[in-house]
């Protein structure tokens, strides 16, 4: 598995909320969720109940996409990722992994039981106006 560049993976981090997408039967949806990113499993982390649409609809279809956006007027500063991968709800030991990286990012959402997802991206382009206008870098999955 080769894992996106530093660059992509140090913006991810630097943020903390992503707007996620779903889409079922071509009916589009979007909500924002809190999210960490864990590197050596290239996996975004986000909580969710059952019974919220977006959940309702990643279970119906696995296949989302995402963005991160730094709020900028300044189109040299301008940076953001979009993504897409495969979505899953987390259980077992890898449950509990990111359960423990979630909580320490997220201390509060340790008040309640979290049902957490993870998505696995199998694409990502980044926008990188501060290393030129328009420069774009790209990550895709190794095919299997």
């Amino acid at each position: 598995m080769t894992l996106p560049e530093k660059r992509i993976t140090e913006f991810i981090h630097k943020h903390h909320i992503f707007t996620l997408a779903t889409s079922v039967r071509n009916i589009p949806y979007t909500c924002t969720c809190f999210y960490v990113y864990i590197d050596e499993l290239n996996m975004f982390v986000f909580t969710s109940d059952h019974g919220t649409r977006h959940v309702t609809e990643l279970l119906e279809q696995p296949v989302v996409s995402g963005a991160i956006a730094l709020e900028t007027s300044m189109v040299g500063k301008i940076q953001g990722i979009q993504f897409t991968g495969l979505s899953a709800e987390l259980t077992g030991e890898l449950y509990d992994k990111a359960h423990s990286i979630y909580l320490k990012k997220f201390p509060v959402a340790g008040f309640k039981k979290l049902v957490l997802w993870g998505i696995k991206p199998d694409f990502i382009k980044m926008t990188h106006n501060r290393l030129g206008f328009g420069t774009k870098l790209i990550w895709k999955q190794d095919a299997d």
